[in-house]
């Protein structure tokens, strides 16, 4: 195994990780405080659905990283070069928006979990 294989198979757990937390947002846990700007502890109904989505989502662009360094074969119609990029981009500025939180358990939490997952995610990028 070398390097960015091992770095993919990370990033793709921090991608669970952060989906499972999505969830338990979505399924009303008193966790809104670290996300989404941490206006409120229980998400409203409106945003718990936008945290369901946000766990497909994460979960995507797990899969996305496996299939893009081959830990993941069989599906080569997926063609992951562009969506590695925008998928990098999008954590990058994630991490901003997640500095710039009026949360503090935000800053606190999501900022260096988020910037991690992006230094990984720009390490595979750039390999």
């Amino acid at each position: 195994m070398d390097f960015i294989y091992i770095l993919s198979i990370v990033v793709a757990i921090f991608c669970v990780f952060v989906a499972v937390f999505q969830v338990l947002l979505s399924l009303g846990y008193p966790l809104g405080e670290f996300a989404m700007g941490g206006y409120y502890k229980i998400l409203p109904k409106k945003l718990r659905i936008v945290s369901a989505l946000n766990a497909l989502i994460l979960l995507f662009m797990g899969f996305i990283f496996l299939q893009h360094t081959n830990v993941l074969n069989g599906f080569g119609f997926l063609s992951t070069n562009i969506l590695v990029w925008v998928i990098t981009i999008f954590l990058g500025l994630n991490t901003i928006a997640n500095l710039t939180s009026r949360s503090k358990k935000e800053r606190l939490i999501m900022t260096p979990l988020s910037g991690f997952i992006f230094i990984l995610c720009l390490i595979i990028t750039l390999s």
